[in-house]
């Protein structure tokens, strides 16, 4: 456990480090930038590792391994997002751990996400999941609303008893117009999330930049990016 516990200290000293350097790069102080560091396939010992070292917001993109991991680390001070691609099925169940959902698409989506939350008695915050390689059918390849289909489903999310609207997410699309323009792809969601803020002033939250292209949406303007591998090591392959 010492070992793993060196190993990820030393990972995460090397993330701070450069979302530091971005930030001094950017002109923006370090704390306009939240590290979120995406735990999926690892076990709780390692969420309780990060703990331990100051990580106080972490996500998972499956349900079935984050009800249990969430569970078992119910006693530590951490914010716990939802990333992945939600089936409605799952939402009763995401939204007893999760306090933010990141992944928001749909009209359906909203509605499950604000019944389960009444049911709850909780708030769930919301971040609407753009979609930059969304064609004709207007969703993108992993998920997510193309940008033509934002504003009515931010009324939906800000209009939705138990849901609250905090801003947009992203992933780097990997087809289209910004396949491999990270940098122009992020800089496209600042401009959408600006848009966003006219209508609703308190969606500030911008969620863009994992790993390899953290960089990139901390220089667009980026409120917080989501870190796996960089910190947790390369994942092993699942079956």
């Amino acid at each position: 456990m010492t070992d793993r516990k060196d190993e990820l200290a030393a990972n995460l000293a090397k993330v701070e480090r450069r979302i530091a350097d971005a930030c001094t790069a950017a002109g923006r102080a370090r704390d306009e930038v939240t590290l979120i560091v995406v735990t999926k396939t690892y076990p709780a010992s390692d969420v309780r590792i990060l703990a331990e070292l100051g990580v106080r917001h972490v996500a998972e993109n499956r349900d079935q391994d984050a009800a249990p991991k969430a569970e078992a680390c119910s006693d530590l001070p951490l914010t716990w997002h939802f990333v992945g691609q939600l089936q409605t099925n799952k939402v009763r169940s995401v939204v007893g751990y999760a306090d933010f959902v990141q992944s928001v698409d749909r009209s359906r989506l909203v509605s499950a996400l604000s019944k389960e939350a009444v049911r709850a008695g909780r708030e769930l915050g919301c971040l609407l999941q753009v979609a930059l390689d969304a064609g004709v059918s207007g969703r993108g390849e992993r998920g997510g609303a193309g940008p033509g289909g934002i504003g009515e489903l931010a009324d939906l999310v800000a209009g939705a008893p138990g849901l609250r609207l905090d801003g947009l997410m992203t992933v780097a699309p990997l087809t289209g117009e910004y396949a491999g323009r990270e940098q122009a792809a992020f800089e496209r969601l600042m401009v959408l999330s600006t848009d966003l803020r006219r209508s609703h002033p308190a969606a500030t939250m911008v969620s863009a930049g994992m790993s390899t292209d953290l960089e990139q949406a901390v220089t667009a303007g980026a409120t917080h990016v989501r870190v796996g591998s960089a910190v947790l090591g390369v994942r092993p392959r699942l079956g």
